[in-house]
């Protein structure tokens, strides 16, 4: 089984130290970045197309077809597709659920989580409460999290099931309330009704991925006694991936992914293991809002996933190029 998730990226606050680069080569060997990292069991610069969203720009003039090139292109894409096909995968917003709903169609089965922090601003805004937040955390005292639920649930969840039902898919909208896939208790008293994961049971989410569908997961949870809680959905994400024996862990994010400097694209690190990630952050070369996800990356590696993944949910099928081609699009963790 393998498993995809994205969280919705564009709640997600970054903020990055300034590094230089002149001490690269004190970097562990686990580190690539810039260039093209052959990380992947993938290669073929056809299915790097299909990935692209875009048919090999070939000229033959008169007798070029574009129909039966967009075939090729797909049949060459064939083993990219074959490694995955049956895993489960978890994952955003239009061009992003176009592609997922694509991987749906090959055979991946994918689990989405999502927030919907933006959202949850705008609705407090209207309703009159002044968010607040302590470490990055938002204080939710039960006003809030009435309006967070109604939110992330009735709103966001159900907008992202009919992009889905729309672009082809077959979704199935839910909370981590429902069948107790997620079960929590109060993370801190002063933050209210922020929670933190104390089970997952993926039961409900087999049986919908079993049927063909495709689960979209809410990250808003429960006590044993009922009491809604908001979770992290990146950490929602990193533990239903782990309890589903999931082969990928897919962020998505505002930021191309885990880099050296973060105004140069250039120093990109399109690889790195646990021991990488913990110098880089030692280091200060991770910091700021990035931690808590690359951390998110790690726990769910050490569960048993195979690969977790920071990408540029922005970025024109990111989610295809990190899955289908040599390169991919962000950066990509491993044990």
């Amino acid at each position: 089984m393998a498993a995809l998730k994205v969280a919705t990226s564009s709640f997600l606050v970054r903020e990055f130290t300034r590094v230089e680069l002149g001490a690269r080569s004190e970097l562990p060997k686990s580190v690539r970045f810039g260039g093209v990292a052959k990380r992947r069991c993938f290669q073929g610069a056809r299915a790097q197309a299909v990935a692209g969203g875009q048919a090999a720009s070939a000229s033959v003039g008169a007798h070029h077809h574009p129909g039966k090139e967009r075939v090729d292109i797909l049949a060459e894409a064939l083993p990219f597709i074959q490694r995955f096909q049956g895993k489960t995968d978890a994952s955003l917003k239009d061009g992003v659920i176009k592609d997922l709903v694509l991987l749906s169609c090959v055979g991946l089965k994918c689990v989405l989580v999502h927030g919907g922090g933006p959202e949850i601003n705008q609705w407090l805004d209207k309703v009159g409460i002044k968010p607040h937040f302590k470490h990055g955390l938002r204080v939710t005292d039960a006003a809030t999290m009435e309006v967070v639920e109604m939110v992330l649930v009735g709103k966001v969840n159900k907008s992202l099931v009919s992009l889905i039902n729309r672009a082809g898919g077959c979704a199935v909208g839910m909370c981590g309330k429902d069948g107790k896939i997620i079960t929590a208790r109060a993370a801190e008293e002063d933050l209210g009704f922020v929670g933190e994961i104390t089970a997952i049971d993926t039961t409900v989410i087999r049986g919908i991925l079993n049927d063909g569908h495709l689960p979209v997961i809410a990250s808003v949870a429960a006590d044993s006694e009922g009491q809604a809680y908001n979770i992290n959905a990146d950490i929602a994400a990193g533990e239903i991936a782990a309890s589903l024996g999931a082969e990928k862990l897919i962020l998505m994010t505002d930021v191309q992914g885990v880099m050296l400097d973060h105004k140069d694209s250039t120093t990109l690190v399109r690889d790195v293991d646990i021991k990488g990630i913990r110098k880089l952050i030692a280091d200060g070369i991770v910091s700021g809002g990035m931690i808590p996800k690359v951390e998110c990356c790690v726990r769910s590696l050490a569960q048993g996933v195979h690969a977790a993944h920071i990408i540029d949910g922005r970025a024109p099928h990111s989610l295809l190029l990190e899955i289908l081609t040599d390169e991919g699009a962000g950066t990509m963790i491993t044990g």
